[in-house]
């Protein structure tokens, strides 16, 4: 394991190279203009908060359709680092509202979606990747991509929660 020393170093080398900055801009224009396309194009979704920068291991922003809003649950679109891909997130108002509805997705053994068991920096109950390794070539192509899976998501969960969580 490299000492912290080393990694500055490294991290320094790669900052002068001036790729990251630029990356890193670009991709914080991107989900700034994807959480507007969602505010502007579905008014009955809010988009509140700003964009969660990270610290380069996630960046993501909520949508709350009136439905789960209702229920304390929202969504997350969430772009990962490590992995170099976007997913969507069920999540939740706080760690209660993650526990009661992990219980009652688990207990109905739906298996849309991958469960994730509310534990320590776990803040999502479902998750679902959107699009893997994405094509920042083709900005157009790749909203349209991330919002058919969103709205496919956000209808497959209304549903099960409107026949399963009373």
């Amino acid at each position: 394991m490299k000492s912290l020393q080393e990694n500055m170093v490294e991290f320094r080398n790669q900052l002068e190279k001036g790729a990251i900055q630029k990356a890193y801009l670009g991709l914080m224009e991107y989900m700034m203009s994807l959480k507007n396309h969602f505010s502007n194009k579905y008014p009955d979704y809010s988009t509140p908060g700003s964009l969660y920068n990270g610290y380069m291991d996630m960046t993501y922003f909520s949508i709350l359709p009136k439905s789960l809003k209702d229920r304390d649950l929202k969504i997350a679109i969430v772009f990962l680092y490590d992995t170099f891909r976007f997913e969507i997130w069920l999540s939740g108002k706080n760690k209660q509202v993650l526990a009661k509805y992990w219980e009652i997705i688990s207990k109905s053994k739906w298996n849309k979606y991958k469960i994730v068991e509310p534990t320590k920096g776990v803040d999502s109950v479902v998750e679902h990747i959107l699009v893997d390794n994405p094509d920042f070539s083709d900005l157009a192509a790749l909203t349209k991509q991330i919002e058919q899976g969103t709205l496919k998501f956000i209808q497959d969960i209304e549903r099960f929660l409107a026949k399963n969580a009373t």
